[in-house]
């Protein structure tokens, strides 16, 4: 994950559709094949999405079924009708109403966790720990209704959920994690619950919770169990791919002077900024779908009940798509044509919350510290796993070189 673009080109010029035995999926490169599959539901379902890529152990298992883990995707995993219906009601509730409430919380925050680390002795920090996790995490927990001192603790569960789903862990490994899970998923029943009493009571919850939990009083076709997933998808995913969205667009910039000189001539160029970063950096490398019947993906025969990993971060290298897709570019014309939001019916329902939050961090960080500079930049690593590609630190100083 640390560089994986050049095998991304290997693979687009010699074998666009390869199956990999080591992992035993079909793995698609190139922007008009990936595009096309998540474009086509109906053959390529999405129902394993949200699949652990390694079966969970024994002890693994117990700990999770006696603990009343039934947890199951929001939306990613979930097919029509069942997803067309869930996502016409939660779709509602992202407004830009409910957004530009937000606004304001998230541009405080983000000014005070630059102080911060802005206010270090040593003149470094680390911008991923110092300021991207805790701005989406704050923000998704405001989202629904849980404060900021649970931070920590999300956080922790989501990691969790990472590691269990996307990870290649051993049983042995996948223990303190499954125990996580179980907290994750009764926290995600508490807060329907506490919802629920809420509305009993005449009481206005103003979260994306409660206003799911009255929908549902108000005849709206979704149960508490999935507004409960809805939760535990959203606490994950609204975080986590935002998290390293921020981190990857500042880590970006910074590794490319000109680019981020240009932001600071003209914020105005922010949002083309960001979405060439989602090209050409994206949070997501990798998702995946399974094959309904017999068909096939850029002239190779893929068989009935196939595992396939779309890999979008090779497609938004694709250069049959994009023109010199290696260099980052803000001026891109057609950037916004990336695929790392998806395509398609589960196109990423809070794509716009993401790139506002991203956007309000840009700006305040040109403001704070227009002299921010990476350091060590060659020697930034990422984790290792299937879909997730987001750095373990993003190293950072200021001011005068000592």
């Amino acid at each position: 994950m640390t560089d994986p673009f050049p095998s991304y080109a290997a693979l687009r010029e010699n074998e666009p559709v390869m199956f990999d035995e080591e992992i035993g999926y079909f793995v698609v490169s190139r922007y008009v094949d990936v595009k096309a599959a998540f474009d086509n539901w109906q053959v390529f379902s999405s129902e394993n999405a949200q699949a652990p890529v390694r079966a969970r152990g024994a002890a693994a298992a117990k700990i999770m079924n006696d603990g009343g883990f039934t947890a199951y995707s929001g939306l990613s995993a979930r097919i029509p009708p069942e997803h067309t219906r869930m996502r016409a009601i939660v779709q509602k509730e992202f407004t830009p109403r409910r957004y530009k409430k937000l606004e304001p919380t998230i541009r405080e925050n983000t000014a005070r966790l630059l102080q911060q680390m802005l206010a270090h002795p040593t003149g470094r920090g680390d911008f991923l720990k110092d300021v991207a996790v805790d701005i989406p995490t704050i923000t998704i927990l405001g989202l629904l209704g849980v404060g900021p001192e649970m931070v920590s603790t999300y956080k922790k569960w989501s990691d969790s959920r990472a590691a269990m789903t996307w990870g290649d862990l051993s049983d042995d490994e996948q223990i303190p994690h499954a125990r996580n899970l179980v907290d994750y998923w009764t926290e995600c029943l508490r807060l329907v619950a506490n919802a629920h009493e809420q509305l009993a009571n005449g009481e206005n919850g103003d979260n994306l919770v409660f206003d799911l939990v009255q929908a549902q009083s108000t005849g709206s076709e979704i149960s508490d169990h999935e507004i409960a997933s809805v939760c535990y998808s959203l606490l994950f995913a609204g975080h986590e791919t935002t998290t390293t969205l921020i981190s990857n667009t500042i880590r970006e910039l910074l590794a490319h002077p000109a680019e981020w000189q240009k932001l600071l001539e003209d914020p105005s160029r922010i949002p083309a900024a960001i979405d060439e970063t989602l090209r050409f950096s994206p949070s997501i490398v990798g998702w995946r779908r399974k094959a309904l019947v017999d068909t096939e993906i850029g002239g190779v025969q893929i068989p009935a009940g196939s595992n396939i990993l779309l890999l979008m971060g090779s497609a938004n290298r694709d250069g049959d798509t994009f023109e010199q897709p290696e260099t980052f570019d803000i001026n891109r014309v057609n950037a916004r044509n990336h695929l790392s939001f998806g395509f398609g019916i589960h196109y990423c329902l809070g794509n716009m919350l993401a790139k506002m939050q991203d956007k309000i961090v840009v700006e305040e960080t040109l403001k704070a510290a227009p002299d921010l500079r990476l350091v060590d930049a060659e020697k930034i690593v990422f984790g290792d796993n299937l879909s997730f590609r987001a750095p373990t630190a993003v190293p950072v100083t200021w001011g005068e070189t000592k």
